[in-house]
Formats: structure tokens, sequence, C-alpha cells
């Protein structure tokens, strides 16, 4: 059983490190760190946004491995300097932002927030006025983006009785079980029928503001519209006014359009252009769709995986089309 020699540019902690060697086949050896190996003979690497120099150096290297789900903009265009590496990322995120996306619905539907806001000062006026949640049973889904995310989503609402829809890219076959597939080109015929539009692909040219004025006049009044991908995937100024204008039930969302620049900016920096936060009928949440307090074994579980892929000779998962950026 030969050798295999990884290198993990940024090292896990030591409960998320013993979890990962404990999943790791005998023949896999690890280095770890922000300095080169010497000799640099690893043949994977381990790192989301690599230094130059470890690609470069790496003689031995054959594939890199980004430690979560995407690709970095930067990483993308360093990668078209060395076209021989494979990259593969991990999926450990998907449940726990399928939970969360799910979340977001039940809050948007049954108007949890502001009903929790109302009783927090003694208001039982809104139980009494009636009329104020939607039934999901009976309901359709648009699920755009329909990989590992949007099929665990599918799924729990396919068992409450909301018909499932999916989109990818280049969908291989015209159905997931019960779930119709169609490409992006739909979209136009698919949204007017829509009650609940989910949002779970990645950020890229052709996914930017893949959701706009035009795309969201289309749907139903009563639509709500659930983001856990990359805010920029929605018109940001689009959204708002629509929100604003009652133009949708409602939306939850996850990711933004500004981020703190640094950990003094924590504590005040709007996710938006707009005041998304001034509007009762948004849930807002601060982009934690994979932040469990299993994450981090999840993700050390989800990489053993894929390095012991390679370890047994076998075609590693995940692999990422560069072209596309995912």
């Amino acid at each position: 059983m030969s050798e295999l020699k990884v290198h993990i540019l940024s090292p896990p902690a030591e409960d998320e490190m013993g979890v990962l060697k404990d999943h790791l086949r005998e023949n896999v050896i690890l280095s770890f760190g922000d300095d080169l190996p010497d000799p640099p003979d690893y043949q994977l690497l381990v790192a989301g946004r690599p230094p130059r120099a470890f690609l470069e150096k790496g003689k031995a290297l054959e594939a890199l491995i980004i430690p979560w789900a995407g690709l970095p903009t930067e990483t993308r265009a360093l990668l078209e300097a060395f076209p021989h590496l494979a990259v593969h990322n991990l999926h450990h995120n998907a449940g726990p932002t399928a939970e969360l996306a799910l979340a977001l619905l039940f809050a948007v539907a049954k108007r949890v927030i502001p009903l929790d806001q109302a009783l927090r000062d003694h208001d039982w006026r809104p139980r009494y006025e009636g009329g104020h949640s939607l039934l999901l049973r009976g309901k359709r889904a648009l699920i755009v983006g329909y990989g590992e995310i949007g099929k665990r989503v599918g799924g729990v609402l396919g068992s409450l009785g909301v018909s499932v829809i999916g989109v990818q890219r280049a969908p291989s076959n015209p159905r997931d079980g019960d779930v119709a597939l169609y490409s992006p080109d739909a979209l136009a015929d698919l949204l007017p029928e829509t009650d609940f539009l989910f949002l779970t692909l990645p950020l890229t040219p052709d996914t930017e503001r893949l959701i706009g004025e035009k795309e969201l006049a289309l749907l139903p009044s009563e639509a709500i519209l659930i983001n856990v991908s990359r805010g920029p995937v929605v018109d940001q100024e689009a959204l708002y006014h629509a929100l604003r204008d009652g133009k949708l039930f409602g939306a939850g969302l996850d990711v933004w359009y500004h981020y703190p620049p640094d950990e003094g900016a924590r504590q005040n920096t709007p996710p938006a252009d707009y005041p998304f936060h001034e509007l009762e009928r948004v849930v807002l949440s601060p982009h934690r769709g994979g932040s469990t307090r299993s994450s981090e074994r999840l993700r050390m579980i989800h990489l053993a995986r894929v390095i012991n892929a390679a370890a047994r000779g076998e075609e590693m998962p995940n692999r990422v089309d560069l072209e596309s950026g995912y």
C-alpha cells in the first residue's frame, strides 16, 4: 500500500484533528501549516485560498481540496495557471444549510418573528385576527440549484405535501424520483406557478442577478423567496422593492451583499444597501447556514472521505468544474 501525502494549510483544532485522523486510512501521511514541507512532495493540498508557491513547488501535487463548498474567485483565477490540477470541494454543510433553509421558510410562512415580538409585548390581538400564516401542504416549491442542499430541502418538503421542482445547470435526467428537473432557461415558465422559491446555487458570472425585477414580477403575490446561496444571485434593489411593496408574501435571507471587513466592524455593518431590517415580512440571518455545533466534525469526516478515495486509488468525489465555477 503506497503512501499518500497530504498537506493541510490551516491545521484544524485538536478535537477536529482527532476526528480526521480517526477516519483516515493508514497510508495517509499528513503535514500542516503555512510553511512549505521539505521536501514539498505532497500529492494533495487542502486549502481554500492556496499561496501560489504551494502550487508551483509541489511537483508531486495532483489535486487541490477546498475544505468547503464553492470556489473562491481568486482561487479560480490562480488555478488557470495550473490546468493539470484537479480541484475538489466538500459538501459537509449541505445538511445544516438545508435545515436552515427550511427553518427560514417556516418562520416566514408562519410569521413566527412578528408574532413572537407581539406576544413579548403581551399583545394577544394577532391570535384573534387570524389569516396570518400560509399552509404549506398543496403548494409548489421551485429549488434553483438542485444539488446536495436542494435535494435535502426537497425531500422534507415532499413529505409535507409540497410539490417540488428542481433546476440544474444541465440536468442529465428529466426527473429525480418525484421531482421534475429543468434547466435555467425554463425559469420564466416555472416562476408564475411557484409558491416557494429556494435559491441553493453557487455564485458565478452566469448566476449573478439571476433573479431580478423581471423574475420577481413573475412570482405570485403570496410567494416566499428563500436565499441560502449567495446574496448577489438576487438583485437587491429589485428584491427590496418587491418586498416593501407587498408583491411577495415574504423572504428568508441568510446571505447578503456586504460583510464586515474586520472584527471591529462586526457590530455595525449593514448587510445590504437597502433597509431590509425595516420590513416585517423578511427574516434575516447572518450567513450561518453551515454553522452548527457539529459543523467542524462534519468537515473532517467529509475531508477524510475525499482523501481516502485517493488513498484507495479511486476517483475522488466532488470534482469542481473550473469553467463553470462549481
